[in-house]
């Protein structure tokens, strides 16, 4: 039988649910942050405190003998603070693994993970359950809202969940620069996609995580909502200092960010500062090349 989970809101109303809300506790799928790939020395040294997370020589094993499959080879990368990092890499690559294992939502094979100075490869499921909570916060390509409550409702329900009081300046903050001030009364069924979209975005910043995980943001949009989503991924570091993770097969979406980091059979194959749409479309052509790296 089906556990029921039930949580009151500020108004009193209950909310039962049939399973975790995705938001609360992910059953894994996706990241989202500024990605610098730099050596495992350089992980250690003093100015490693800027980083917002990291991973250190971090590999991923599937399976073993004849089925083992190797998605992430002694990987090192450092996710500098306040920056918009895009992964992108041929599908197996292991750009979804790392992003997985980055924002503990897949334990790694060996290698160390760390969100700020806290190591999650150290923490028990319930320490990193609440870890992600509080400090993480997660972008899906599904918008996942609850459909009986109002788009403030969404954008505030994890923090109910956790039994914290929004900081009120800092929410009015999100929703301005979402634009959806006149939509905070709208269920998720009248509102547009890209607007769904962005009541998620605006959920996923409003407790003011250390970092955003976001795993194919405009995957179910179309090519002018799912602009209007990136641009306010933009403006969140720019005007507010977030860092932001995004995994996309898009070129174009990745030209919103401040760094592209390419994958290639589980390792660190390139990295592009300052992207182009046209410059990541090239640069992941390379992949499909005989003989090539990528």
């Amino acid at each position: 039988m089906e556990q029921a989970f039930r949580f009151s809101l500020p108004d009193r109303r209950v909310l039962r649910l049939a399973r975790p809300c995705r938001f609360f506790h992910p059953p894994g799928s996706f990241l989202v942050t500024n990605t610098a790939p730099i050596t495992a020395e350089e992980l250690n040294r003093p100015g490693a405190a800027d980083l917002a997370a990291r991973a250190q020589d971090v590999s991923k094993v599937y399976g073993s003998g004849d089925a083992r499959v190797v998605a992430l080879d002694h990987v090192s990368v450092g996710i500098p603070r306040g920056r918009f990092t895009a992964i992108m890499g041929p599908s197996g690559s292991g750009k979804s693994t790392l992003m997985h294992c980055m924002a503990g939502l897949d334990s790694v094979s060996s290698g160390q993970v760390l969100i700020g100075d806290v190591e999650l490869t150290r923490l028990d499921d319930k320490r990193l359950t609440r870890l992600r909570r509080d400090r993480i916060g997660f972008v899906f390509q599904a918008f996942n809202l609850v459909p009986t409550l109002t788009a403030l409702e969404n954008i505030t329900l994890p923090m109910d969940i956790a039994g914290r009081k929004p900081d009120r300046e800092w929410l009015d903050t999100v929703i301005d620069t979402v634009g959806l001030r006149d939509r905070l009364r709208h269920r998720p069924s009248e509102l547009s996609g890209g607007q769904q979209q962005r009541v998620a975005c605006a959920r996923a910043l409003a407790s003011r995580p250390e970092i955003v995980f976001a795993d194919e943001p405009t995957g179910n949009l179309d090519s002018r909502s799912g602009a209007e989503v990136l641009g306010f991924l933009r403006s969140s570091v720019r005007e507010m200092g977030q860092t932001i993770v995004m995994v996309t097969h898009d070129p174009a979406a990745a030209a919103y960010s401040d760094l592209v980091l390419f994958l290639s059979d589980g390792r660190v194959v390139d990295q592009m500062g300052d992207p182009t749409a046209e410059k990541v479309l090239e640069r992941m052509k390379g992949f499909d090349r005989p003989g090539s790296d990528a």
